[in-house]
C-alpha cells in the first residue's frame, strides 16, 4: 500500500505544482460585455451625425461643462470595414475639422484607433443605433470607459436620453458625469488651413485618442501635404478638441 499512496501523493504534488505556474486568465474587458448593436449596417451609419451627449469621467469635461462647443460628426466608410471620420468644431471662435480613421476590430461594429506608445488603443463599440436618428457608442482606453451620444439631429427625444443614461449608469457612469452638448452653433466646414490630423510624439498617446489629456497637433492640408515646421507651426490643441465623435459614430469624446 505504501507505493500507491507514494504515487498518489507524487501525482497530487505534481499537479498542485503544475497549477502553481499557471497564471490566472486575464480580467474580461468591459467593453467585451457590451454587445453590437442589431441589425448593424455599416454604410447606413453613414453622414452627418451631432454629439449630443457624453457620460465620462474625464476631467476637463467636470472642470468645463459650463464650455462646451457644439460639435458634428462626418461619417464615411470607404471599405466597407472601417469608418472615417470628420469632426467639425470651434477652437478660438474658428472651425477646424479633425479627422480619425476607426479600424475593424474583429465583428462588424467594432473598431480601434491606433494610437502611438503603450496604453494607447482606444476600442469603439456601436452598441446601438437605428441608423436614422441616434447612434450610441462606447470607448475603451485601459479600463476606462466612456459613452456618447449621436443623433442625426441635435436633439433626440427624451426616449433615447433616457436609453443613453441608462447604459451610462450600467457601466457606473452617473448623471453627475453625464453631459449634454450645445443644439446650436455648429460648423458646417473648415478651410484647407484648419484641417488637422492628430500628431503625437511617441509615447504621449494615440493620434485619435477620444480621451483627456493635451496633445500636439500639426497642421495637415486637405491634399495630404504635411506643413514644414517653416509653414506652419504646431499647436496643442485644448483637451476638448478630442472628444469628437463617435457619432457618427465615433471618436469623439472630449477633447
Amino acid at each position: 500500500m505504501a507505493a500507491p499512496r507514494a504515487l498518489l501523493l507524487l501525482g497530487l504534488l505534481l499537479a498542485a505544482l503544475q497549477g502553481h505556474g499557471r497564471r490566472p486568465p486575464p480580467p474580461q474587458s468591459p467593453l467585451e460585455k457590451v454587445a453590437v448593436a442589431e441589425h448593424l449596417s455599416l454604410p447606413q451609419l453613414a453622414g452627418r451625425w451631432f454629439l449630443v451627449g457624453v457620460a465620462s469621467r474625464c476631467g476637463y469635461l467636470a472642470e468645463h461643462s459650463h464650455q462646451l462647443e457644439a460639435t458634428a460628426v462626418t461619417v464615411a466608410v470607404p471599405d466597407g470595414q472601417s469608418l472615417t471620420v470628420s469632426t467639425f468644431k470651434k477652437l478660438d471662435g474658428m472651425c477646424w475639422e479633425i479627422r480619425q480613421r476607426y479600424l475593424p476590430a474583429g465583428p462588424r461594429g467594432r473598431f480601434f484607433l491606433k494610437g502611438r506608445g503603450y496604453g494607447s488603443k482606444v476600442d469603439v463599440v456601436v452598441a446601438e443605433t437605428d441608423h436614422s436618428s441616434y447612434a450610441i457608442l462606447y470607448y475603451q482606453k485601459g479600463r476606462s470607459i466612456s459613452v456618447k451620444l449621436y443623433g442625426r439631429s441635435s436633439k433626440v427625444s427624451d426616449a433615447i436620453a433616457d436609453k443613453f443614461e441608462q447604459r451610462a449608469r450600467a457601466v457606473g457612469l452617473s448623471e453627475d458625469v453625464t453631459y449634454y452638448f450645445p443644439t446650436y452653433g455648429f460648423c458646417d466646414s473648415a478651410d484647407e488651413f484648419h484641417i488637422l490630423n492628430v500628431l503625437v510624439r511617441h509615447g504621449m498617446g494615440s493620434p485619435s485618442s477620444p480621451w483627456c489629456g493635451a496633445r500636439r497637433w500639426q497642421n495637415i492640408t486637405q491634399d495630404g501635404h504635411r506643413l514644414h515646421p517653416g509653414e506652419a507651426k504646431p499647436i496643442l490643441a485644448p483637451v476638448w478638441v478630442r472628444l469628437s465623435l463617435v457619432g457618427s459614430v465615433l471618436a469623439f469624446c472630449g477633447k
